[in-house]
């Protein structure tokens, strides 16, 4: 991409109107556009790292045997009726409107109940289990404040995966797996240092719940971590029948505030009982089958990665999620320069390098603020000081304290690929 075709531009100040930093530097580096409170579209930049991060969680789900389907948002009165969850007591975000035969329909909050009924038609025999669908899906919630950016939309993009198996062993075995799928997740989106497994409240379904809490002083959530087990307590859930069968002791924990970028819990029959799925056990019996849930906001998680990494400058993307893999620099009109700039942008398309060039003409100033707030780890610069030395200057800003490197366009080819 060449940055004078990109029609996004970036902003000489933060919106006014946003508190949370994530919507501010998104805002500010022209990745994201506030339609509303809560509601934000994607922009180019923007939208390059989100279908980033929603591969790298496809990738895993796959790994893990998941199969991916898009269900539909609108939903209907007497599905939800059936789990007692349409009313707005039960859910209370909700929005729901009519058609135009005065039918009630609700936006999706999630999916727990049409997929379950969806597979009262597939799922007959033991031999049909287990199994594992999942979706990336727009979800739509009437939250009553919406102040945390990208992070708590109105309408935002959720990946969530439910399993379905025959017997508690078999839905634990699965649990496991999804736990060490979302640590990877985490891990490969640049975050897992500082994030972790948390024990939480089950609700309705079950004992316990997990969530995976992200320590940031922007999160909403109180967290009691366990360094050496590398574990986590929700506020809400210690005490000492936690602490008990956890094996710790409360003076051992250090307190966090966190953001939550995902949660897997039990469902067990509650949905299946609900909705008649069942299963013809090996001794015929017809059985209940055994449920699970697993979600992840995609633009929440996006968020929370701008929240945990942002300093005075911007922010460096992870180079796993960055928009491009290199930012190239043109500074100055020469004709030397140019050509250079040409042929390095040529020769890392054609090895097959994302690289946004800044082919504009416009102050270097101007190029090195938005290339900070724009956030591409690899930085390479073209100009008529560089051209008198080796021709490029190459910075991993990913690194502290990384400096710019002299450079030829072989080594820079070499390093690249």
């Amino acid at each position: 991409m060449r940055q004078s075709q990109l029609f996004s531009k970036t902003r000489k100040k933060a919106p006014a109107d946003e508190v949370a930093l994530n919507a501010q530097l998104l805002i500010q580096s022209g990745f994201i556009h506030k339609e509303m409170a809560g509601v934000y579209a994607f922009l180019p930049l923007g939208l390059r790292v989100r279908n980033k991060i929603e591969q790298i969680i496809r990738e895993e789900m796959n790994a893990v045997g998941g199969q991916e389907v898009k269900l539909t948002a609108l939903q209907r009165e007497e599905l939800w009726s059936a789990t007692d969850r349409w009313s707005d007591d039960s859910i209370d975000v909700w929005f729901k409107t009519k058609l135009k035969n005065d039918t009630p329909v609700g936006l999706a909050t999630t999916h727990e109940e049409p997929l379950t009924q969806l597979l009262t038609q597939h799922i007959d025999s033991y031999r049909d289990l287990p199994t594992a669908v999942y979706q990336f899906q727009t979800k739509f919630r009437n939250e009553l404040r919406s102040k945390s950016g990208i992070m708590r939309g109105r309408e935002f993009l959720m990946k969530d995966l439910y399993s379905f198996s025959r017997t508690k062993e078999e839905h634990e075995d699965f649990y496991t797996q999804m736990k060490e799928a979302y640590e990877r997740i985490f891990d490969r989106t640049g975050i897992g240092n500082e994030t972790f497994y948390t024990y939480a409240d089950g609700g309705s379904f079950s004992d316990y719940s997990h969530e995976f809490q992200t320590v940031s002083e922007a999160g909403e959530d109180t967290i009691y971590i366990h360094d050496e087990d590398g574990v986590a307590i929700n506020k809400e859930m210690v005490n000492d029948e936690t602490l008990e069968k956890l094996n710790v002791k409360k003076e051992d924990l250090r307190e966090a505030r966190a953001i939550e970028v995902g949660n897997i819990f039990p469902l067990g029959t509650r949905f299946s009982d609900a909705l008649g799925l069942t299963f013809k056990g090996e001794d015929g019996d017809e059985k209940p089958v055994i449920m699970g849930s697993y979600g992840i906001g995609v633009g929440r998680l996006m968020g929370t990665i701008v929240e945990t990494m942002a300093d005075e400058s911007g922010f460096i993307w992870p180079e796993s999620i960055s928009p491009f893999k290199v930012h190239l620099l043109a500074l100055g009109g020469s004709d030397d320069v140019a050509t250079a700039a040409d042929e390095a942008y040529k020769q890392l398309q054609e090895i097959g390098v994302e690289v946004l060039y800044d082919d504009r003409d416009t102050h270097p100033g101007d190029k090195f603020g938005d290339s900070d707030l724009i956030g591409i780890p690899t930085q390479l610069v073209v100009g008529n000081k560089t051209i008198d030395k080796d021709g490029f200057e190459i910075t991993d800003r990913s690194k502290a304290d990384a400096q710019p490197e002299s450079v030829s366009l072989d080594e820079v080819i070499k390093r690249i690929s």
